[in-house]
């Protein structure tokens, strides 16, 4: 079977493929445990889903209209799933995040050319969102603040895509689903 790649960077998100765990379910007799690999999408990580989700539907919405500045907070991967959408569909991004995310965190957010507010690290993702908040109060026409703690669009990616693609690949023989 071959698998059709997609021209741009939002289509090659998704359609990651099961992978079997037989190490964990070994000692479970009639057991198959399976695994999504969400690091086959783009940044490596589930978060891509959710985070082109939020942009489709802020630009859906006019929200992400040129000219306006993509702003989150974020502890890593989701700002890294923003930039890099940011840098493959030509909108900024700017980032609240806590100073202590990792130097790799913070070299593939410059090379994505995202803008980062540091915060205080000890006020953990807490002070990344209040500083997210403030930005985009204190200059509202500036901003697309797509908050994902509370964007209905997050977890509507997983829902639209995550759950029928798991559905489709086991031909709907799923029992029980974690996380």
């Amino acid at each position: 079977m071959q698998t059709k790649l997609g021209s741009s960077l939002p289509e090659r998100i998704g359609n990651t493929p099961l992978v079997r765990l037989d190490q964990i379910a070994g000692n479970l007799p009639g057991i198959t445990m399976l695994g999504k690999a969400e690091w086959a999408n783009p940044s490596g990580s589930a978060m891509d889903r959710a985070a082109a989700s939020m942009v489709q539907d802020a630009r859906a919405r006019d929200l992400l209209a040129p000219g306006k500045v993509l702003l989150d907070a974020s502890t890593g991967n989701i700002g890294i799933a923003f930039a890099m959408l940011g840098a493959a569909l030509c909108f900024p991004v700017q980032l609240a995040m806590p100073s202590n995310v990792t130097p790799e965190c913070k070299s593939i957010l410059s090379a994505f050319g995202a803008q980062v507010e540091w915060t205080d690290a000890g006020l953990g993702c807490d002070g990344a969102i209040r500083c997210a908040r403030e930005l985009a109060g204190n200059d509202p026409n500036r901003f697309c603040y797509v908050d994902q703690f509370s964007n209905d669009a997050n977890w509507l990616a997983h829902y639209r895509t995550t759950g029928p693609e798991i559905w489709q690949q086991t031909a709907g023989q799923v029992t029980h689903q974690i996380g």
